[in-house]
């Protein structure tokens, strides 16, 4: 069977690669299988959900629901290093890597909706938006030209917004006389409106993008 190459891969930063090189040798070395870290991925994101939606009676919570944020795309990471090394990269592999971040993205952004700190509106219409941003990126992929993963919103950066909402929102209850308002909106209803912001611009970037990759490949036609 020959080796299967990845048609497109998300661009990551050495540092953040670093961290997990060591636990991906260990992957392979026990043949653990990448489709089964695709699936802790969705459990980390769960976890994220459960301790923004209780946050609301425990708020320590918002201190620890970030780091199972980042512990989601740590996941999202080491599943693609362990199937390129292991040589278990395949179309089921990519299916099963794009899956589950939908599946994660609209469970955070369930939790933070009902977490009783905002308007649960925001918080959907957040989760539908970064579903669409993702379905705007494999528009290219779709059509015969590159994925696009350009743009201010993209999955990362979706997950600083809301670190950056659940921790001011626990720094105001603890500093501000326990007010989270500000111009009427609480702050993880800025947060999310942040990321719906973003998510529109990023949209834009990358159909902008995708067209002019399509352009080039007729005109080179």
């Amino acid at each position: 069977m020959p080796h299967y190459e990845p048609t497109s891969r998300r661009p990551i930063a050495n540092i953040f690669r670093l961290t997990a090189q060591g636990v991906t040798r260990f992957c392979v070395r026990l043949g653990f299988h990448p489709d089964t870290i695709s699936y802790l991925s969705i459990v980390a994101a769960a976890l994220a959900a459960v301790c923004f939606w209780r946050s609301g009676t425990h708020r320590i919570l918002l201190l620890f629901a970030p780091g199972f944020c980042y512990l989601r795309l740590w996941f999202n990471m080491l599943d693609g290093m362990v199937a390129l090394a292991s040589g278990k990269a395949s179309w089921r592999g990519e299916i099963l890597n794009d899956l589950p971040d939908r599946v994660s993205d609209v469970l955070i952004f369930a939790g933070v909706a009902h977490s009783g700190w905002m308007n649960p509106l925001f918080g959907y219409w957040a989760a539908i938006f970064a579903l669409l941003t993702a379905y705007v990126g494999m528009f290219g992929q779709a059509v015969g030209v590159q994925r696009e993963f350009s743009g201010v919103m993209s999955k990362p950066w979706r997950m600083v917004a809301l670190h950056a909402g659940a921790w001011i929102t626990i720094a105001c209850l603890w500093w501000n006389d326990g007010s989270i308002r500000f111009l009427r909106l609480t702050v993880l209803d800025w947060a999310c409106l942040t990321v719906v912001a973003g998510c529109l611009q990023t949209m834009t970037i990358r159909l902008k993008r995708i067209m002019a990759a399509l352009r080039s490949k007729a005109a080179a036609n």
